[in-house]
């Protein structure tokens, strides 16, 4: 079934935050001398696609991860309590695939926005062109 095109503007917010600890940032590649690598918080933001795809009864096996891109505000640190709110930005039906794009807004503790992260998702709805 394609999904509703009301759900543009919708947020979905991961269910929990995210300590940044060493133990967490040295099993990650690209960590350097206990640098978070930029990659980081992609694990937060499918957390946040994750509640997504659960809210609206999506089958992850349904999903191709298009496109993903980080815009950063500050470098991550060990210590950040991060958060990450995912908003549906676009949708659009071609060929019995839905084409959704989605913004997730990733913050600290204070509420101060660290990164944003830009994924575009390939659904198959199951319907034919």
């Amino acid at each position: 079934m394609p999904v509703d095109p009301s759900l543009v503007g919708r947020a979905f917010p991961a269910p929990a935050p995210l300590s940044v600890t060493p133990e967490r940032v040295n099993g990650h590649p690209g960590a350097d001398d206990g640098a978070v690598p930029p990659t980081f918080p992609i694990v937060l933001a499918f957390d946040a696609m994750q509640a997504f795809l659960d809210a609206e009864a999506i089958d992850l096996h349904r999903i191709v991860h298009g496109e993903q891109r980080f815009a950063y505000v500050r470098p991550l640190a060990v210590g950040d309590e991060l958060s990450a709110t995912l908003t549906v930005t676009g949708l659009r039906q071609i060929g019995g695939a839905d084409i959704i794009a989605t913004t997730s807004e990733i913050t600290d503790a204070t509420g101060a926005v660290v990164c944003t992260g830009k994924a575009t998702l390939v659904h198959s709805s199951g319907a034919s062109a």
